[in-house]
């Protein structure tokens, strides 16, 4: 059974919101959104969090403006997905405009795994000559053994990462993460790239107060990396709200005045896209996924270069070399996906047998799902963990087979379970069958011994009964309810596509029933629809994508009001997310 329900909303806010003069089907979409007042739809700099703020962040601009001037060589440690790749872009791109020394190193997925490691920190210290001082983007909170390593091979390290720390923090030089103890930094879900940007525009602040740049060096306009950090910030999916909003807002307006950099440009290109009419989708679901099929692939190197590159055809041929490896990427996650799928018959029927107590008659046995298969590929299971919880609506974990017996999961949860919480909760039920497990609410990565999985699955099992209640396992689409004829308009449309919508901040989408007046296949995987709402004489274009079967004459749908355009021609679209056969849905 699947509920869909209305997006609360408050009604003084929905009236404060009214009283400014917003039509009341945008004050009800941001009221149900937080918003009380239309300043706090202002994305203008002067609304940022100030960058002192952060905790450590002067400390660092002044180690870092030491660096500078005593020209010590600088080694940027990377992650390898996208957030990681713009991260060290934004980096390296402001720290040599500000007259640094610097290189960077990203880890090999399937060679070195994830952060800061001890043998991360052994392979930079063997670079010709080696580095003076390492910073860690993206990650590093969680590394106390690589940096424990780094100081003693005499590196400093200073860590830029907005990760949630563990029990213990590492003894670096200098940390600056909005989620480390005693940081009263507001806006707590920043993303790494969000953070370098930060340590940057400190970094300028404390070179100007030593008059670098009224010596001869021209101040930089670091202004001009908000389109990676826009990128990075929508890619992770952090949520979008305070300070987040507006950086990817200020980058969205730079892309799309093609005002950014040669990297993006390309990959807009090979991607096929407008970057005069860029949202929020084409970052997050156009250039991200050809940016991490290189860290998923091969070495996000490639993905960083290209955000490097400064000749567009060097950066052309680098795009190109992404968007292969991104159909690579997509013909593997299928393959998975369909063995995932055919194996899930299998492991429902284990967790059934295991003897756990139910919470009533229909709460089913299995409460999560654990999948593993060696002949995987460790750079997808996580997608392939994301598209079998969204199928099943339940908490998912999916193994590869790693090095030296173990095998490494990347695991997608449901509101109502806190993932990295839950395998905390293992640890300590059972200390040592995790080997390392790091992540966050709905997304995390942990490493097994290969002859522990069904062990775990088990305990995993356990936890997520104990968890979860049968409310949470039912699939909820929360929508901003009905939209009056009258609403249905070409300038809704172009409005909502020029906002940034994103997590914590969801795209507005709507549910009603319509009459199907016609529809036929079209690039023979999509249903080009003719809707018309009950008792309106108005007939809307729709579009249900990757569906060719018929619909039913009268259905229940879940759709976003979108812009399409064909032939220099735009119109207003409904794209259907979801769709019923009238009745078969509970409204709450």
């Amino acid at each position: 059974m699947t509920n869909i329900t209305t997006r609360k909303f408050s009604s003084h806010a929905y009236a404060a919101l009214a009283a400014h003069g917003l039509p009341p089907v945008l004050a009800r979409i941001f009221a149900a959104r937080g918003i009380e007042d239309p300043s706090q739809l202002d994305t203008t700099f002067s609304r940022m969090a100030p960058f002192r703020q952060l905790k450590n962040i002067g400390q660092i601009a002044v180690l870092l403006a030491d660096a500078i001037a005593a020209k010590k060589r600088l080694l940027v440690i990377a992650d390898y997905d996208t957030d990681g790749a713009t991260s060290c872009a934004v980096a390296l791109r402001a720290l040599r405009r500000l007259g640094a020394m610097v290189e960077y190193l990203v880890p090999n997925r399937f060679e070195y795994g994830y952060g800061l490691t001890p043998e991360i920190v052994r392979l930079a210290a063997n670079c010709n000559p080696p580095p003076e001082i390492l910073i860690t983007v993206d990650n590093g909170i969680a590394s106390v053994e690589g940096v424990a390593e780094a100081n003693r091979l005499g590196m400093q390290v200073f860590i830029t990462d907005h990760h949630l720390p563990g029990d213990q923090l590492p003894d670096a030089a200098v940390i600056v993460n909005p989620n480390q103890p005693g940081c009263d930094f507001p806006d707590k879900h920043i993303a790494g790239v969000g953070v370098i940007f930060y340590v940057m525009l400190a970094l300028r602040a404390e070179l100007r107060e030593r008059g670098v740049f009224t010596a001869g060096s021209s101040e930089p306009n670091l202004a001009s990396l908000l389109d990676l950090v826009a990128l990075g910030t929508v890619a992770d999916v952090v949520r979008l709200e305070g300070t987040n909003r507006i950086l990817v807002q200020q980058g969205l307006q730079r892309i799309r005045n093609g005002h950014f950099c040669t990297g993006m440009h390309a990959l807009f290109k090979v991607a096929g896209r407008d970057f005069e009419r860029a949202t929020t989708y084409e970052l997050g679901f156009i250039l991200a996924p050809r940016l991490n099929a290189a860290g998923r692939l091969d070495d996000m190197s490639l993905g960083i270069e290209c955000l490097l590159a400064e000749e567009a055809a060097h950066a052309l041929h680098l795009a190109s070399e992404l968007d292969e490896l991104n159909r690579q990427r997509r013909e593997i996650e299928s393959g998975m996906r369909d063995e995932a799928m055919n194996k899930l018959e299998g492991t429902i029927n284990i967790l059934n047998q295991i003897d756990m107590p139910t919470n009533s008659n229909t709460h089913p046995v299995y409460n999560s799902l654990c999948l593993y298969d060696p002949g995987w590929h460790q750079g997808v299971i996580g997608l392939i963990a994301s598209r079998v919880k969204d199928k099943l609506h339940r908490p998912v974990i999916v193994f590869a087979q790693g090095k030296n017996g173990e095998i490494k999961g990347s695991g997608r949860s449901i509101p109502g379970l806190h993932l990295r919480d839950a395998l905390d909760l293992v640890t300590k039920r059972h200390p040592g069958l995790i080997i390392r497990f790091g992540g966050h609410a709905m997304a995390a990565g942990l490493t097994v011994h290969e002859q522990y999985f069904e062990q775990f699955r088990t305990v995993f099992e356990e936890v997520a009964q104990s968890l979860l209640t049968p409310a949470d396992l039912i699939q909820v689409i929360e929508t901003d309810g009905e939209l009056e004829e009258a609403d249905l308009t070409l300038a809704l449309a172009q409005y909502l596509a020029d906002q940034v919508w994103g997590q914590g901040f969801p795209e507005p989408s709507f549910n009603d029933h319509f009459r199907v007046e016609n529809q036929r296949i079209v690039g023979e995987r999509h249903l080009k629809l003719k809707l018309r709402k009950a008792g309106a004489r108005q007939i809307h274009d729709g579009i249900l994508f990757f569906h060719t079967e018929r619909l039913p004459v009268e259905i229940d749908a879940v759709y976003r009001v979108q812009l399409n355009e064909y032939n220099g021609n735009t119109r207003m679209q409904l794209l259907l997310e979801h769709w019923f056969e009238s009745g078969c849905t509970q409204n709450g």
